[in-house]
């Protein structure tokens, strides 16, 4: 099955989980101090009925802090 998700000018659009992982995108690259380009462009997206997916979003590593 062929699911399209477009809006009306045919243009595809991002699901709220890739926005999710554009977001911790930038998160990191605040938290790193690191250019966040190749993480963006390493993105694997594909089509769902609720739009775009990231198939690889990035990971961010949180240590606890013992208060």
């Amino acid at each position: 099955m062929n699911v399209k998700t477009v809006n009306e000018s045919g243009a595809l659009r991002l699901s709220n989980q890739a926005v999710g992982a554009l977001m911790l995108a930038l998160q990191k690259g605040i938290m790193e101090e690191c250019d966040i380009t190749d993480l963006i462009k390493d993105f694997r997206l594909t089509e769902s009925a609720d739009g775009l997916i990231v198939e690889n979003p990035p990971h961010i590593n949180v240590e606890e802090d013992d208060a």
